[in-house]
């Protein structure tokens, strides 16, 4: 009898390709996989190998949101788990029942933060960061098992609770892209393309600086794919100054037809400002995705994107308030051949060397 694992998020499972990545090497390891999330009016339907079951909840967004998440996600983990089953949370917000529901059973917890939490912008000078930082305080120093995305995130935990985590970054798998042309994807074949993309559009991605960038750039289209908190207003800044012939918004879409939308680019966009800690040393998805591309890269100078893209050569970094040094920056990466640094960077960085401790680690509890 194959043993159970259950994953948890407050996503909706469709674009979360680093979950996506361990539920596929934990069903390869002979795990019986159940990623639990939660549907959304928008969400898409899922075609995956494993088991997938989204909750239909009350409330979408604030505290009520995520105080039903925590109680629906206990009960639905006590009725579905036993002893035989093993508990893998990802972030904060999914920890707490999943902790509660480790203890009762006497089961493996494994803890993946995928940030450093409480230093998200969205929960500053608020009073739910009190309870979310309550929530890690108590439960922390109480994991055995926790895995974090990047050297300098796992850091910060050792400097708060003693503990560092193990790593393992979101290097993409190598893609298989289907061929598709620009006219295929809606997109101009006579003009160059930087290309943002990813789920976590918000303030201070530097998202405001690329349009007022791009939209100076002779010849150039700024294509955002994805969606957050800052594309309301960043459609009706484009639509006020008339840049609809600049900025294209494509909204969230499969990771595969997202590739393809990369590999149109001819730049890749990473610009999160130095405004808060999680920022600082975040270490976007999307950064990877761009390398197995071959689209090389314009990003902001934080700690672990600067490193990669200075120790393989795949681009320039800026900061992203100088509008003006971006647009150079932007043209300066469209003009030059990055091929060689790519492919030696694509060679380096890769899902099947990232995933060597990953299964050692989850193929001690079969």
């Amino acid at each position: 009898m194959k043993r159970k694992i259950f994953i948890s998020t407050t996503n909706d499972i469709t674009t979360d390709n680093r979950v996506n990545k361990v539920a596929m090497l934990l069903q390869d390891l002979g795990y019986e996989v159940k990623w639990i999330g939660r549907e959304l009016a928008t969400s898409k339907e899922l075609n995956r190998s494993y088991g997938t079951d989204r909750m239909k909840l009350w409330f979408t967004k604030g505290g009520l949101f995520y105080a039903e998440f925590q109680v629906r996600l206990f009960l639905k983990l006590l009725f579905e788990c036993n002893r035989n089953s093993v508990l893998l949370a990802n972030d904060l917000d999914t920890l707490l029942p999943n902790f509660l529901i480790s203890r009762f059973f006497g089961i493996p917890l494994v803890y993946d933060s995928h940030e450093y939490f409480c230093g998200v912008p969205e929960i500053q000078d608020r009073w739910v960061k009190r309870i979310w930082l309550s929530v890690e305080r108590f439960v922390f120093p109480r994991l055995q098992h926790i895995w974090t995305v990047n050297e300098s995130i796992a850091s910060l935990y050792e400097q708060d609770y003693g503990k560092r985590p193990q790593v393992f970054r979101n290097i993409s798998p190598v893609p298989n892209i289907q061929s598709t042309s620009r006219a295929e994807l809606g997109l101009p074949e006579g003009m160059k393309i930087a290309i943002n993309q990813g789920s976590g559009m918000n303030v201070d991605r530097g998202l405001e600086e690329a349009v007022e960038a791009v939209s100076q750039m002779e010849g150039w289209l700024l294509l955002l794919v994805g969606s957050g908190d800052a594309i309301p207003a960043l459609q009706a800044l484009v639509q006020q100054r008339g840049w609809e012939d600049k900025v294209m918004f494509v909204g969230r879409v499969p990771y595969a037809q997202l590739l393809q939308y990369t590999s149109a680019a001819d730049v890749g966009l990473s610009l999160d400002k130095d405004t808060n800690i999680n920022y600082r040393y975040s270490l976007p998805n999307k950064l990877f995705d761009y390398i197995h591309c071959n689209t090389p890269v314009v990003t902001s100078k934080v700690v672990e994107v600067k490193r990669i893209v200075e120790e393989f050569a795949v681009g320039r970094t800026v900061q992203p308030e100088d509008i003006e040094g971006l647009r150079l920056a932007i043209e300066a990466v469209g003009a030059e051949d990055y091929s060689t640094a790519l492919k030696v960077a694509q060679e380096a960085l890769t899902w099947e060397k990232e995933q060597i401790p990953l299964k050692a680690f989850y193929g001690q509890f079969l």
